[in-house]
């Protein structure tokens, strides 16, 4: 439990390397999660140094691509000062996972309803493995943060990875150069209900 309530969502990061045995160490407690009939349906690309500055280079094309009225999400255009923050954060952190559902193709393709329901299994699944990850970086002192703006950059990102899979966000990983308090959560009345 200490790293459940311990763990934050970091958005300062100090200027060091984060060392590969940390960064193993992270993914393998992602790759522990359960999944829908064992599915597994995750890949992580880590990504540093220049390869990095590519990623966060497609990422900002496809913001500005979005500001610009160029849109894939017409519904979406409140978003687009956050995934600007976001993109500062990308800009600072040492280390961005990509995270992608093998099982899963693009966004914008209709699917079946079976197909659908396979989808959102993965997706919890890829879920359950991005808060294992969340949760051994706290338990490391490593900051992280779940970063889904990505959805304004999808096809300039799954370009630059050069995947057909389905992006389902990127993970940040750093160390933090802040320690924010906790967040307000919504009154237990509200969420749970006990029925017999």
């Amino acid at each position: 439990m200490d790293a459940v309530t311990e763990r934050r969502s970091i958005r300062k990061y100090k200027e060091m390397p984060l060392d590969k045995e940390k960064i193993d160490k992270i993914i393998r407690a992602a790759l522990l999660a359960p999944s829908a009939k064992n599915r597994q349906p995750w890949k992580f690309i880590i990504y540093q140094g220049e390869a990095k500055k590519r990623l966060v280079a497609a990422m900002e094309n496809g913001l500005d691509r979005e500001k610009k009225g160029i849109t894939d999400l017409p519904g979406f255009a409140y978003g687009l000062p956050d995934a600007y923050n976001t993109l500062k954060i990308m800009k600072e952190v040492p280390v961005l996972v990509a995270v992608l559902n093998t099982n899963g193709g693009t966004f914008y393709k209709e699917i079946g309803v079976e197909q659908r329901i396979v989808e959102s299994c993965d997706s919890l699944s890829i879920g359950a493995a991005v808060e294992n990850m969340l949760l051994r970086a706290t338990e490391l002192s490593v900051g992280s943060l779940w970063i889904a703006n990505t959805c304004f950059a999808y096809n300039e990102l799954v370009q630059e990875i050069g995947t057909g899979d389905q992006l389902t966000g990127v993970v940040a990983l750093g160390y933090a150069d802040e320690a924010p308090v906790p967040r307000p959560r919504k009154a237990w009345d509200d969420v749970v209900e006990y029925r017999s």
